[in-house]
């Protein structure tokens, strides 16, 4: 695994895959798996069963896990952009390598 450099609440792009262009914040980082839930992308319909919380059952869509090489982070302009860090005043910062502005 390597580093991972995306984080919760960041807009990304999806620029591989099925779901590639469209865009959306991140939910959720899953690290084992290098993967993450963006909100709105690789939507999946999941059948439920009735239960005591869901008596009626039936068919809900929710975001299944995208592979982080598959997203791009995106700048205030809303053109994706690749990830560096360095060090400002003494603290690690990341920065946008395309505009290079601190994210």
């Amino acid at each position: 695994m390597g580093k991972m450099k995306l984080k919760k609440g960041d807009n990304v792009q999806v620029i591989a895959g099925a779901a590639k262009g469209s865009t959306g914040a991140i939910l959720k980082i899953i690290a084992p798996t290098n993967t993450a839930l963006v909100e709105g992308v690789n939507m999946v319909k999941k059948h439920n069963k009735p239960s005591a919380q869901n008596p009626q059952g039936g068919i809900t869509e929710k975001e299944a896990p995208i592979h982080i090489s598959n997203l791009s982070l995106v700048t205030a302009e809303g053109t994706p952009t690749r990830v560096g860090y360095r060090m400002e005043d003494g603290k690690k910062v990341r920065y946008a390598k395309k505009s290079n502005e601190v994210i």
